[in-house]
This record gives C-alpha cells, structure tokens and sequence, in this order.
C-alpha cells in the first residue's frame, strides 16, 4: 500500500479517473452521433499542436489544447455546410495537422525524450500542473453537458428535426467537437494520440446495450473507463509494460468477450 504515497503514482490515479469521466461523457455523444471519424480527425490532428509546443518551447497541454480546438472549430465549420463531403475533408485537415506536427518536430533543435508520451501516453509522468487542466476540463464538460442535456439529446437522435423544432444545432455541433477537442487533450497523457479513440469508444459501445437513456450511458461508461484505466494500470506496474496500451487492451478484451457473449449466448425473452 506505500506505493499509493508517491506523488507520481497519486497523479496517475488522479488524471486516469478525471479522463475516464471525459471519455465517458463525451464518447457517448461520439457514439450515438456516429461521429467517430470526425472525432479521430480531431485526435490525430492534434498532434500539429504537439509541434508547435516543440518548435516554440510552449507548454505543451496548453498549446496542443488550443491547437485542437482550432482544428476542431475548423472541422464544425466543414462538416456542417459541406456534410456531403464530410469524410474527405476531415481526413484532408487529420493529415495537414500530422504533417505540421511532424515537420515542425523535425526543425525543433535537439530530441526530447517526452515526445514519445504525446504519441502512446505516459500516465506515470503527468505532472501537478497537467492535472489542474484536467480538473477545469472535466468541470467545463460536465456543466455544458447538462446545460445543453436535452438539446444534445435531441440533436443526437435527430438533427434535422431538432432544427425544425428550433434547436440551435449548428451552435451545439461547433460545442460538441470543441468538447471532443478538450477531451482528446485531456486523454493524451493516460493513453496517447495514438490510442485516444479507442478510450472514447469501446466503453460507449459496450454501455449502449443495457442503458435506457443517454444521461445512464454517459454514467455507466464513466464507470467502466475507470475500471479499464485502474486495471490496465496496476497491471502495466505489475508486469513492467506501458500502460496506454495496457489500458486499451483491457477493454479490448472486454469488448471481445462482449461480442462473443452477444453472438453465441442465446437471448432468452
């Protein structure tokens, strides 16, 4: 139990449970909008911000932060008057902002070890200052979701009848990518750009099936992204592997298990 007084380790507990409450809000809405490309666009692209931390020697949560939210506006502002073309655009903007990420890294003077925990997490290292972000992220989150609650809901089964029922769609879709661009930031350090997606998801997936409204979908997969981060943690600490991808395949197993349990296991009326 003394491993729990380290500092580094109450700073990993801390930021894999305020990123489990993230992904959990707002991978429900990425799920039921079927928005998962849009929101891996996000994701990648972010990592132009990771570049200009680089170049520019900026504190790096802050700047990939507000790179993302302008790669996010960017892509709202596509998709809603071009939706037709959504897919093409959204890779076009998830490509150029790699390739800065990428070039602006290669004119950065030096190599800097920490690069490789944007790309595949380093939740271990996450430092006091980091974990302040995410607190502010996880409150902005949490009270614009159940500000716009109903009408998110509405959007999220029916945009265009919410529109015609006066819902202000267009400003929820520039919020709702914005709030997927916060907790992509905020998920980088537990388990990387790399993997941000498949945190956002699989706990969404697997909650759908037995949640009766979206609000029970959002709490339940809050829950199971914290048993997925605390497992995959203890258990990249006890077998010495890295824990993003230790996380991820935590709930990799589970969503296969899931799926093999809803194809074999008969339904009983």
């Amino acid at each position: 139990m003394e491993i729990f007084s380290l500092p580094f380790i109450q700073h990993a507990i801390l930021a894999g449970l305020l990123a489990s409450i993230a992904c959990g809000i707002i991978g429900s809405l990425v799920v039921v909008n079927r928005t998962v490309f849009l929101a891996g666009g996000i994701a990648h692209a972010a990592y132009g911000g990771v570049g200009l931390a680089f170049f520019f020697a900026l504190p790096a949560l802050p700047c990939i932060m507000g790179f993302s939210l302008f790669t996010a506006l960017i892509m709202a502002f596509i998709t809603m008057r071009r939706r037709e073309r959504m897919d093409t655009f959204i890779g076009v903007v998830w490509a150029v902002g790699m390739a800065l990420g990428i070039i602006l890294i290669d004119l950065s003077p030096g190599y800097n070890v920490d690069l490789m925990s944007f790309l595949f997490g380093s939740i271990l290292t996450v430092p006091g200052s980091d974990i302040g972000i995410m607190v502010a992220v996880d409150i902005v989150t949490v009270a614009a979701v159940c500000f716009f609650y109903k009408e998110l809901l509405a959007m999220s089964y029916d945009m265009e009848f919410s529109r015609v029922r006066g819902v202000p769609v267009n400003m929820l879709h520039f919020l709702f990518l914005a709030l997927v661009a916060l907790g992509v930031v905020m998920t980088i350090r537990v388990v990387g750009l790399i993997l941000v997606m498949a945190l956002f998801t699989i706990a969404p997936y697997l909650t759908e099936r037995f949640s009766r409204s979206l609000a029970g979908m959002m709490a339940a997969s809050c829950m199971a992204n914290i048993f997925f981060v605390f497992t995959g943690l203890w258990l990249s600490y006890r077998y010495n592997l890295t824990s993003g991808a230790t996380i991820i395949l935590v709930a990799a197993v589970f969503l296969m298990i899931f799926i093999l349990l809803e194809r074999f296991v008969p339904k009983h009326s």
